[in-house]
């Protein structure tokens, strides 16, 4: 049973999910836009939730915690630089997930996370 538990496995294993999660989460901080499943448009936006909140409050243990996650100097600047200024205002709801249609390879359906 999986009562209360708010990881999505995305078939993947930890450290995969991880890395992929982790990537997208940098992708939206630098480009604005990530396209991708929907399942994992969900997954990278509370990840990417938690990681604005952090970057509101500004200070260097914030920073160290969402450098931790990130794991690149210019995401992590950009974001507390430019995007948690930004969201100052807003309790919460930095990020929206739009479904795109079907991807045209492989029919897979498709969502974009964005910026509010």
């Amino acid at each position: 049973m999986r009562h209360r538990r708010k990881v999505a496995k995305l078939s993947m294993e930890k450290s995969r999910r991880e890395a992929v999660l982790r990537n997208q989460a940098k992708a939206l901080i630098i480009h604005g836009k990530v396209d991708t499943t929907p399942a994992r448009a969900r997954a990278t936006q509370q990840l990417v939730e938690r990681l604005v909140t952090w970057a509101k409050r500004g200070d260097q243990a914030a920073r160290r915690m969402a450098f931790a996650v990130l794991q690149d100097k210019e995401a992590t600047t950009k974001l507390f630089e430019e995007i948690g200024p930004r969201y100052k205002d807003r309790p919460g709801g930095y990020t929206r997930v739009l479904k795109m249609g079907p991807r045209r390879g492989d029919g897979a359906e498709t969502a974009r996370l964005m910026w509010v």
